[in-house]
C-alpha cells in the first residue's frame, strides 16, 4: 500500500521534484513541502531559521533522475526549522539476575523538524 500512495504523490504533482539527502548518518527522500524530524544539527540553528543540506545523493524531476558518485554537483536543498526539542524518553535497563544488581537510566533523543521549502 506504500507504494500506491508513492506513485499517486508524484503522478499528481505535488512538486513532482524530489531529492534524496544525507543528514544526521541518515538518507531521507524529500520533496517541497514535506516536513522531517532529523538528528540535531551543529551549531545553535533557532526556529525559522533557513538550513541547506548540501549532501544530495539523488534529484529526479519527473523527466530525468541525477544519480550523484557520491554527490549531485551544484545542487542543494533549502528548509526551514519549525521546532527543536527532544523525542520521548527511553529507559534502559541493566540487570543481573541474584546479584542484587539494578540500574536504570534515562535517555531523550534530541531532534529539529525541519520542512523543505526548495531544491536547487
Amino acid at each position: 500500500m506504500a507504494t500506491k500512495n508513492i506513485k499517486s504523490k508524484i503522478s499528481n504533482g505535488v512538486a513532482g521534484t524530489f531529492a534524496v539527502i544525507a543528514t544526521g548518518g541518515k538518507q531521507y527522500k524529500v520533496s517541497v513541502g514535506d516536513s522531517l524530524k532529523i538528528e540535531k544539527l551543529a551549531g545553535e540553528p533557532k526556529v525559522g531559521d533557513k538550513i541547506v543540506f548540501d549532501k544530495v545523493l539523488l534529484t529526479d524531476d519527473g523527466a530525468t533522475t541525477k544519480v550523484g558518485a557520491p554527490l549531485v554537483p551544484g545542487v542543494s536543498v533549502e528548509a526551514k526549522l519549525t521546532e527543536a526539542g527532544k523525542a520521548k524518553k527511553v529507559v534502559v535497563v541493566k540487570y543481573k539476575a541474584k546479584s542484587r544488581y539494578l540500574k536504570i537510566r534515562g535517555h531523550r533523543q534530541p531532534f529539529m523538524k525541519v520542512e523543505i521549502t526548495a531544491i536547487i
